[in-house]
């Protein structure tokens, strides 16, 4: 049984370390919410725009944006930091989430 027991927790250890391949545009948002606010309804640190409102297709562009570099103001480098852990369907999910806010 301690065999048994030290494999479980090693997929166990091993799944818990592994990113969500794919979560719902409403989870995805819960990253955002601190700084942009539970409806996006914030201006982040004071800096950024209010992202309510916004097209599904303006976010996913400033999302791609910030992944490649090219897009953002003062809080870029912190915005590539949390668009890098974001796949193509996470993007799209929590796009269409926002513009339905």
């Amino acid at each position: 049984m301690k065999k048994l027991s030290g494999v479980l927790f090693v997929v166990c250890a091993f799944t818990a370390s592994v990113p969500a391949v794919h979560a719902g545009g409403a989870e995805v948002f819960q990253t955002c919410v601190e700084c942009h606010g539970a409806s996006a309804e914030k201006s982040a640190m004071g800096k950024s725009q209010v992202i309510k409102g916004w097209s599904s297709s303006q976010t996913v562009d400033a999302l791609k944006g910030y992944k490649a570099g090219t897009y953002g103001g003062p809080l870029k480098a912190l915005m590539k930091v949390q668009a890098d852990k974001l796949d193509e369907t996470a993007i799209q999910d929590v796009a269409a989430y926002i513009s339905g806010l």
